[in-house]
Protein backbone atom coordinates (compact mmCIF):
# COMPACT_ATOMS: atom_id res chain seq x y z
CA UNK A 1 0.00 0.00 0.00
CA UNK A 2 1.03 3.21 -1.06
CA UNK A 3 1.81 6.01 1.51
CA UNK A 4 -1.37 7.97 -0.22
CA UNK A 5 -3.54 5.15 -0.01
CA UNK A 6 -2.54 4.27 3.96
CA UNK A 7 -2.73 8.26 4.43
CA UNK A 8 -6.85 8.03 3.57
CA UNK A 9 -7.54 4.95 4.80
CA UNK A 10 -5.96 6.21 8.17
CA UNK A 11 -8.66 9.26 7.95
CA UNK A 12 -11.75 7.11 6.67
CA UNK A 13 -10.97 5.16 9.78
CA UNK A 14 -10.73 7.77 12.25
CA UNK A 15 -13.72 9.20 10.81
CA UNK A 16 -15.92 6.53 11.45
CA UNK A 17 -14.35 6.11 14.82
CA UNK A 18 -15.65 9.47 15.22
CA UNK A 19 -19.15 8.77 14.43
CA UNK A 20 -19.71 5.59 15.71
CA UNK A 21 -22.21 4.86 18.81
CA UNK A 22 -19.00 5.74 21.25
CA UNK A 23 -17.62 8.20 19.48
CA UNK A 24 -17.59 12.28 19.71
CA UNK A 25 -20.81 13.49 20.64
CA UNK A 26 -20.51 16.48 18.15
CA UNK A 27 -19.26 14.76 15.02
CA UNK A 28 -22.39 12.40 15.71
CA UNK A 29 -24.59 15.01 15.43
CA UNK A 30 -23.66 16.79 12.32
CA UNK A 31 -25.53 16.20 9.30
CA UNK A 32 -25.29 17.40 5.60
CA UNK A 33 -26.98 21.06 6.39
CA UNK A 34 -25.06 21.63 9.13
CA UNK A 35 -21.54 20.93 7.82
CA UNK A 36 -22.54 22.99 5.18
CA UNK A 37 -21.26 26.27 6.31
CA UNK A 38 -17.22 24.54 6.63
CA UNK A 39 -17.43 23.51 3.25
CA UNK A 40 -17.26 27.35 2.34
CA UNK A 41 -14.96 28.09 5.31
CA UNK A 42 -12.39 25.46 4.63
CA UNK A 43 -12.73 26.46 0.99
CA UNK A 44 -11.24 30.36 1.92
CA UNK A 45 -8.76 29.23 4.10
CA UNK A 46 -6.82 27.22 1.29
CA UNK A 47 -7.20 30.45 -0.71
CA UNK A 48 -5.94 32.60 2.18
CA UNK A 49 -2.98 29.95 2.47
CA UNK A 50 -2.37 29.68 -1.29
CA UNK A 51 -2.33 34.13 -1.64
CA UNK A 52 0.19 34.22 1.45
CA UNK A 53 2.49 31.66 0.13
CA UNK A 54 2.12 29.57 3.36
CA UNK A 55 3.18 25.93 2.27
CA UNK A 56 2.70 24.55 6.11
CA UNK A 57 -0.60 26.24 6.14
CA UNK A 58 -1.86 25.20 2.63
CA UNK A 59 -0.85 21.98 3.63
CA UNK A 60 -3.01 22.35 7.18
CA UNK A 61 -5.81 23.77 5.33
CA UNK A 62 -5.83 21.57 2.26
CA UNK A 63 -6.61 18.76 5.16
CA UNK A 64 -9.63 20.20 6.47
CA UNK A 65 -11.12 20.81 3.60
CA UNK A 66 -10.71 16.74 3.02
CA UNK A 67 -11.89 16.39 6.20
CA UNK A 68 -15.12 17.99 4.52
CA UNK A 69 -15.27 15.81 1.73
CA UNK A 70 -14.66 12.74 4.15
CA UNK A 71 -17.16 13.61 6.52
CA UNK A 72 -20.27 14.16 3.97
CA UNK A 73 -19.09 11.00 1.86
CA UNK A 74 -19.39 8.71 5.47
CA UNK A 75 -22.87 10.56 6.12
CA UNK A 76 -23.62 9.32 2.97
CA UNK A 77 -22.39 5.88 3.44
CA UNK A 78 -24.44 5.62 6.74
CA UNK A 79 -27.47 6.57 4.62
CA UNK A 80 -25.97 3.72 2.04
CA UNK A 81 -26.07 6.21 -1.00
CA UNK A 82 -22.80 6.37 -1.73
CA UNK A 83 -19.04 6.23 0.02
CA UNK A 84 -15.79 7.67 -0.45
CA UNK A 85 -14.90 4.88 -3.18
CA UNK A 86 -17.25 6.39 -5.24
CA UNK A 87 -16.29 9.65 -4.99
CA UNK A 88 -12.97 9.20 -5.89
CA UNK A 89 -13.56 6.49 -8.50
CA UNK A 90 -16.77 9.13 -10.21
CA UNK A 91 -13.42 12.10 -10.41
CA UNK A 92 -11.08 9.40 -11.94
CA UNK A 93 -13.95 8.22 -14.28
CA UNK A 94 -14.82 11.73 -15.67
CA UNK A 95 -11.01 13.01 -15.53
CA UNK A 96 -10.23 10.02 -17.96
CA UNK A 97 -13.04 10.68 -20.19
CA UNK A 98 -12.88 14.24 -20.69
CA UNK A 99 -9.15 14.06 -21.84
CA UNK A 100 -9.56 11.92 -24.65
CA UNK A 101 -6.45 13.96 -25.88
CA UNK A 102 -4.46 12.26 -23.07
CA UNK A 103 -6.01 8.73 -22.70
CA UNK A 104 -7.55 7.94 -26.01
CA UNK A 105 -6.89 8.73 -29.85
CA UNK A 106 -8.14 12.46 -30.38
CA UNK A 107 -6.38 15.32 -30.38
CA UNK A 108 -6.47 18.92 -29.55
CA UNK A 109 -3.87 21.88 -30.46
CA UNK A 110 -3.95 23.83 -27.25
CA UNK A 111 -5.22 25.19 -23.89
CA UNK A 112 -8.18 26.67 -25.30
CA UNK A 113 -8.93 23.32 -27.53
CA UNK A 114 -8.97 20.99 -24.45
CA UNK A 115 -11.60 23.68 -23.20
CA UNK A 116 -13.73 23.51 -25.93
CA UNK A 117 -13.31 19.67 -26.01
CA UNK A 118 -14.48 20.07 -21.89
CA UNK A 119 -17.36 21.65 -22.62
CA UNK A 120 -18.60 19.27 -26.12
CA UNK A 121 -18.15 16.59 -24.16
CA UNK A 122 -19.61 17.50 -20.80
CA UNK A 123 -22.93 18.36 -22.67
CA UNK A 124 -22.82 14.91 -24.27
CA UNK A 125 -22.26 13.57 -20.63
CA UNK A 126 -25.46 15.40 -19.30
CA UNK A 127 -27.58 14.47 -22.18
CA UNK A 128 -27.36 11.18 -21.82
CA UNK A 129 -28.01 11.57 -18.22
CA UNK A 130 -31.29 13.70 -18.99
CA UNK A 131 -29.74 16.85 -18.07
CA UNK A 132 -30.52 20.05 -19.67
CA UNK A 133 -28.39 21.12 -22.97
CA UNK A 134 -28.06 24.89 -21.88
CA UNK A 135 -24.19 26.18 -22.22
CA UNK A 136 -24.60 28.08 -19.06
CA UNK A 137 -25.50 24.68 -16.37
CA UNK A 138 -22.99 23.79 -13.88
CA UNK A 139 -22.02 27.02 -12.70
CA UNK A 140 -23.11 26.90 -8.72
CA UNK A 141 -25.36 30.11 -7.48
CA UNK A 142 -23.74 29.82 -4.79
CA UNK A 143 -20.57 31.12 -5.73
CA UNK A 144 -19.51 34.95 -5.24
CA UNK A 145 -21.53 36.89 -7.95
CA UNK A 146 -18.40 38.28 -9.39
CA UNK A 147 -16.33 34.97 -9.74
CA UNK A 148 -20.22 33.37 -11.26
CA UNK A 149 -20.60 36.33 -13.55
CA UNK A 150 -17.01 35.19 -14.78
CA UNK A 151 -17.57 31.60 -15.44
CA UNK A 152 -20.91 32.64 -16.63
CA UNK A 153 -19.36 34.67 -19.58
CA UNK A 154 -16.30 32.07 -20.20
CA UNK A 155 -19.08 29.02 -20.65
CA UNK A 156 -20.79 31.77 -23.00
CA UNK A 157 -17.96 32.27 -24.97
CA UNK A 158 -16.79 28.80 -25.79
CA UNK A 159 -20.29 28.51 -27.87
CA UNK A 160 -19.17 31.62 -29.48
CA UNK A 161 -21.35 34.08 -27.69
CA UNK A 162 -18.65 36.66 -27.02
CA UNK A 163 -16.95 39.75 -28.56
CA UNK A 164 -13.88 39.09 -30.56
CA UNK A 165 -11.57 41.02 -28.83
CA UNK A 166 -11.48 43.38 -25.32
CA UNK A 167 -12.51 46.68 -26.95
CA UNK A 168 -16.28 45.24 -27.58
CA UNK A 169 -16.07 44.28 -23.72
CA UNK A 170 -14.43 47.92 -22.35
CA UNK A 171 -17.13 49.25 -24.82
CA UNK A 172 -19.87 47.72 -23.19
CA UNK A 173 -18.62 49.18 -19.88
CA UNK A 174 -18.87 52.05 -21.07
CA UNK A 175 -22.19 51.81 -22.04
CA UNK A 176 -23.85 50.63 -18.98
CA UNK A 177 -21.83 53.13 -17.20
CA UNK A 178 -23.79 55.88 -18.90
CA UNK A 179 -26.92 54.31 -18.16
CA UNK A 180 -26.13 53.58 -14.81
CA UNK A 181 -25.39 57.86 -14.44
CA UNK A 182 -29.10 58.27 -16.46
CA UNK A 183 -30.81 56.10 -13.83
CA UNK A 184 -29.04 57.90 -10.88
CA UNK A 185 -29.95 61.13 -12.96
CA UNK A 186 -33.95 60.43 -12.44
CA UNK A 187 -33.45 59.15 -9.23
CA UNK A 188 -34.92 55.50 -10.21
CA UNK A 189 -33.67 53.23 -6.96
CA UNK A 190 -35.01 50.09 -9.01
CA UNK A 191 -33.43 51.39 -12.19
CA UNK A 192 -29.71 52.49 -10.17
CA UNK A 193 -29.82 48.83 -8.76
CA UNK A 194 -30.17 47.45 -11.87
CA UNK A 195 -27.96 49.26 -13.82
CA UNK A 196 -25.07 49.02 -11.28
CA UNK A 197 -25.28 45.04 -11.78
CA UNK A 198 -25.66 45.30 -15.32
CA UNK A 199 -22.33 47.56 -14.77
CA UNK A 200 -20.54 45.01 -12.73
CA UNK A 201 -21.46 42.31 -14.99
CA UNK A 202 -20.00 44.11 -18.07
CA UNK A 203 -16.60 45.03 -16.16
CA UNK A 204 -16.94 41.25 -14.72
CA UNK A 205 -16.64 40.11 -19.01
CA UNK A 206 -14.16 42.91 -19.52
CA UNK A 207 -12.10 41.20 -16.93
CA UNK A 208 -12.47 37.72 -18.73
CA UNK A 209 -10.84 39.25 -21.85
CA UNK A 210 -8.30 40.71 -20.50
CA UNK A 211 -7.12 36.98 -18.57
CA UNK A 212 -7.90 38.79 -14.74
CA UNK A 213 -10.20 36.99 -12.71
CA UNK A 214 -12.59 39.82 -11.23
CA UNK A 215 -13.15 37.96 -8.05
CA UNK A 216 -9.40 38.09 -6.95
CA UNK A 217 -8.78 42.03 -8.53
CA UNK A 218 -11.51 42.88 -6.16
CA UNK A 219 -9.91 40.86 -3.19
CA UNK A 220 -6.73 42.52 -4.31
CA UNK A 221 -8.41 45.77 -3.93
CA UNK A 222 -9.81 44.90 -0.89
CA UNK A 223 -6.27 44.05 0.62
CA UNK A 224 -5.26 47.38 -0.49
CA UNK A 225 -7.56 48.93 1.23
CA UNK A 226 -7.15 47.50 4.54
CA UNK A 227 -3.75 48.03 4.25
CA UNK A 228 -4.16 51.87 3.44
CA UNK A 229 -7.11 52.41 6.13
CA UNK A 230 -5.18 50.93 8.91
CA UNK A 231 -1.98 53.25 8.04
CA UNK A 232 -4.31 56.00 7.75
CA UNK A 233 -5.87 54.95 11.73
CA UNK A 234 -1.86 54.28 13.08
CA UNK A 235 -1.17 57.97 11.76
CA UNK A 236 -4.28 59.64 13.38
CA UNK A 237 -2.68 57.61 16.59
CA UNK A 238 0.04 59.01 16.60
CA UNK A 239 -1.29 62.55 16.02
CA UNK A 240 -3.77 61.66 18.67
CA UNK A 241 -6.41 61.69 16.99
CA UNK A 242 -9.63 59.30 18.26
CA UNK A 243 -11.59 57.70 15.19
CA UNK A 244 -14.01 59.83 13.90
CA UNK A 245 -12.60 63.02 14.88
CA UNK A 246 -9.87 63.85 11.50
CA UNK A 247 -10.97 65.78 9.13
CA UNK A 248 -11.28 64.37 5.51
CA UNK A 249 -8.42 66.02 4.15
CA UNK A 250 -6.36 64.78 6.83
CA UNK A 251 -7.13 61.55 6.41
CA UNK A 252 -6.63 62.42 2.72
CA UNK A 253 -3.18 62.96 3.32
CA UNK A 254 -2.46 59.73 5.27
CA UNK A 255 -4.28 57.66 2.53
CA UNK A 256 -2.22 59.04 0.08
CA UNK A 257 1.35 58.50 1.79
CA UNK A 258 0.09 54.93 2.14
CA UNK A 259 0.29 54.78 -1.46
CA UNK A 260 3.66 56.42 -1.92
CA UNK A 261 4.69 53.96 0.47
CA UNK A 262 3.01 50.83 -0.80
CA UNK A 263 4.78 52.18 -4.59
CA UNK A 264 8.28 52.57 -2.83
CA UNK A 265 8.07 48.98 -1.42
CA UNK A 266 7.22 47.59 -4.61
CA UNK A 267 9.86 48.87 -6.35
CA UNK A 268 12.30 48.63 -4.27
CA UNK A 269 14.74 45.47 -4.12
CA UNK A 270 14.48 43.36 -1.84
CA UNK A 271 17.07 43.37 1.18
CA UNK A 272 18.55 40.12 2.35
CA UNK A 273 16.62 38.54 5.02
CA UNK A 274 13.68 41.00 4.84
CA UNK A 275 10.45 41.02 2.58
CA UNK A 276 10.08 43.23 -0.13
CA UNK A 277 6.50 44.91 1.34
CA UNK A 278 6.00 45.60 5.08
CA UNK A 279 2.01 45.57 6.19
CA UNK A 280 1.31 49.09 5.80
CA UNK A 281 -0.85 48.98 9.29
CA UNK A 282 2.96 48.91 10.88
CA UNK A 283 4.07 51.82 9.42
CA UNK A 284 4.82 54.07 12.18
CA UNK A 285 3.58 51.78 15.01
Amino acid sequence: MSRASAALERLLGIMQRLRAPDGCPWDREQTLASLRPYVLEETYEVLEAIDAGDVAGHREELGDLLLQIVFQAELQREAGAFEFADVADAISDKLVSRHPHVFGDATVKDAEGVLKQWAALKRVEKASKGGGQSALEGVPREMPALARADRLTEKASRVGFDWPDAGGARAKVAEELGELDAAIAEGDRAAVERELGDTLFALANLARKLGVAPEEALRGTIGRFIARFTHVEVGLAARGFPPGEASLAEMDLLWDEAKRLERQAKSAPPAQGIPAALPLGKVGG
